[in-house]
């Protein structure tokens, strides 16, 4: 399969708490197909499942891999599943410009490739469960949704993996409801790139990722623009539908979240400080350290600290979570606290890393 080259992309002028009612199947009568657009630097341990997933997708009719300047085997192994996967394309991307993110870039270059009039955004550490596309068709049908996002699955095999990622999912589902972001008369909006379905058309007009090329949070961005402009969206969680492990390293889990946390939790030092103090559980805590002179504090603070943990299993449960997570709690706060305090300083300092680039959040996107 050849490989297709092109120029770096000019700099643009602008810039889960509840149960979800999933419309019942229905009938298709959607034309165009879907295009299929994978982001991936330096993938080669996931890439190939990615792939494989989407073509057993049969209203996907292209998967366009945009290579993002990887350093290790994964364009080789697109290029080898190329042969035998004929819906499969490669492309290059260039170095980003000044002011874009690396992922915003490739996802241009892949929509601007695109031959059909769904545009699915995906990452290269997701997997589509069996009739997920058919699924998300189905929602955007039947909801009249402009686009369509699940939450997946997050897979977590290491104890830090299943101590923080959990409850950082719990605790963005207190902040935003899926029935929010579904309802067409609230301003609320999200969005999450592991799966983000939306329609060509309605992508175009609305700017595209070029219209938020220094935004590390994009799909929250295109989601809200999409809600701005009249259209309406579905949100909702991927159990069944599409899976992910976002991060096989303490030291990636730690850079990713430090990347996004902080905005995702208000973009502010006020409400980053309001969340650190709601989340940790620093009163039991204190209560406990007071047991040293005053046994019936040590009770005290131990009962308080496990009611915090069992409400902790209780939103696990919610959001789909094993209860036996519940042993995490207490590594899960500190870990919670420790890369949003992370994160905060990041930002603080106008700069994020991720995936060996640096970027400013000195950006309109940064100062909200």
């Amino acid at each position: 399969m050849p490989i297709e080259h092109d120029m770096p992309l000019n700099p643009a002028a602008q810039a889960r708490s509840e149960n979800v009612a999933v419309p019942s199947p229905a009938t298709l009568h959607t034309t165009g197909g879907i295009t299929a657009i994978v982001p991936a630097r330096n993938e080669e341990l996931v890439i190939a499942a990615c792939l494989e997933s989407l073509a057993k997708q049969s209203e996907i009719t292209e998967i366009v891999v945009v290579n993002d300047q990887s350093s290790d085997n994964t364009a080789a192994i697109v290029r080898d599943l190329a042969t035998r996967i004929t819906r499969l394309r490669l492309l290059e991307a260039q170095e980003p410009p000044p002011g874009w993110v690396g992922k915003n870039n490739a996802l241009t270059l892949g929509a601007r490739n695109a031959t059909s009039d769904w545009l699915l955004f995906t990452d290269a550490d997701v997997e589509l469960e069996e009739g997920a596309t058919t699924r998300a068709l189905q929602i955007a049908q039947e909801t009249q949704a402009a686009l369509v996002s699940f939450s997946p699955r997050q897979i977590t095999e290491k104890w830090y993996e299943k101590a923080l990622i959990p409850f950082v999912y719990c605790r963005l589902a207190r902040r935003l409801s899926y029935a929010a972001v579904n309802d067409p008369k609230s301003a609320a909006a999200a969005a999450n790139g592991q799966f983000l379905l939306i329609r060509r058309e309605i992508y175009e007009a609305v700017g595209g990722h070029t219209r938020f090329a220094s935004h590390v949070l994009e799909d929250v961005a295109l989601a809200t623009a999409v809600k701005v402009a009249g259209h309406r969206i579905w949100f909702g969680p991927g159990k069944g539908i599409v899976c992910a492990r976002m991060y096989r390293t303490f030291g990636a889990m730690w850079e990713g979240w430090t990347k996004n946390l902080y905005r995702l939790m208000g973009g502010t030092p006020w409400k980053a400080f309001r969340e650190g103090e709601s989340a940790f559980p620093w009163i039991p805590l204190v209560v406990i350290l007071l047991g040293i002179k005053f046994p019936i504090a040590m009770f005290a603070g131990v009962l308080l600290l496990v009611l915090r943990q069992m409400n902790y299993g209780s939103e696990l449960v919610r959001n789909q979570y094993p209860f036996a997570f519940i042993i995490y709690y207490i590594p899960a706060a500190f870990l919670y606290a420790g890369v949003l305090a992370a994160s905060y300083r990041s930002y603080a300092r106008g700069k994020v890393q991720w995936k060996g680039r640096e970027y400013s959040t000195e950006t309109r996107e940064g100062q909200k």
